[in-house]
């Protein structure tokens, strides 16, 4: 059957305190799968680092998301030969280049998508401010000449780069919808038209907590009725520190992330038990 795999990323981890020192990354792993998480994202492109992550995520029973930022073709071979030694859920792919016409961008997605069809393993194209897929229009562009681009479907860089206004309008969510319709994974954090990242806790916050849980929604639908009868669906909390993270007079965070990220994998939980 479909399942959902709830991953904590571990850049969300990072404290960023004058008052707190940074834990290390065996405690950050314990304290992930203590609280319940079935597994984490991580960067994927320096052998060391992975072999040291993977043994640690494999004494917790613990999948990964890996991450990588190419600029060319060849810059995915490095994350892919880790995956492949290492293994790995899926490679989250943030294409690191600002080019301007959809032209120039085909090669390099065609590009990846033949190294990971030879890899077999599974690439996704994560939507993302500052890289190829930063605006929501351009990114549908891409689509409109790739039909078959796989996402990963981080909706809080579109809600503030197009500075949707509230209440959100039928065409804006018609334009996330295909977003939605084209991503086989996610990124949580929740924004405001104005903040990539909010904190879920307040109160005056919810109305823009529910936008993306009914984002969130739709898109679990869409992928239950693609994807294969035992496939996963990977959601990771991204919480980020500052200065995602909005952070008082004193520079230090507003909330506690390591709470509101428990409350998402909550949420995200309860919402894929009632599909």
């Amino acid at each position: 059957m479909q399942t959902l795999n709830v991953f904590q990323s571990l850049w969300a981890m990072e404290l960023r305190s004058a008052r707190e020192p940074e834990r290390s990354l065996e405690e950050n792993i314990r304290l992930i799968a203590e609280a319940g998480f079935d597994g984490v994202s991580a960067h994927w492109y320096d052998r060391g680092y992975v072999q040291n992550l993977a043994g640690l995520l494999k004494d917790r029973g613990l999948k990964a998301e890996g991450q990588c930022f190419p600029k060319t073709v060849d810059d995915l071979k490095p994350a892919l030969e880790n995956a492949a030694e290492f293994g790995v859920a899926h490679l989250c792919l943030q294409p690191d280049v600002r080019l301007r016409r959809i032209e120039d961008c085909l090669p390099l997605l065609e590009g990846w998508h033949r190294l990971a069809e030879e890899a077999r393993i599974p690439v996704f194209i994560e939507t993302h401010r500052d890289r190829m897929t930063t605006d929501l229009f351009f990114t549908l562009d891409l689509m409109d000449r790739l039909p078959d681009l796989k996402l990963l479907g981080d909706l809080s860089h579109f809600l503030v780069g197009r500075e949707f206004a509230w209440p959100v309008s039928d065409e804006n969510h018609a334009l996330i919808n295909r977003i939605l319709d084209s991503s086989w994974a996610f990124h949580g954090r929740v924004a405001s038209r104005e903040q990539v990242q909010i904190e879920i806790s307040f109160p005056h916050h919810k109305p823009w907590l529910d936008l993306f849980m009914g984002w969130w929604e739709y898109g679990f639908r869409s992928w239950k009725q693609r994807a294969g009868p035992d496939e996963v669906l990977a959601f990771t909390c991204e919480l980020g520190p500052k200065p995602y993270a909005i952070t008082g007079r004193d520079g230090e965070d507003s909330t506690d992330r390591g709470q509101e990220a428990l409350f998402l994998k909550n949420e995200i939980r309860t919402l894929w038990s009632r599909l």
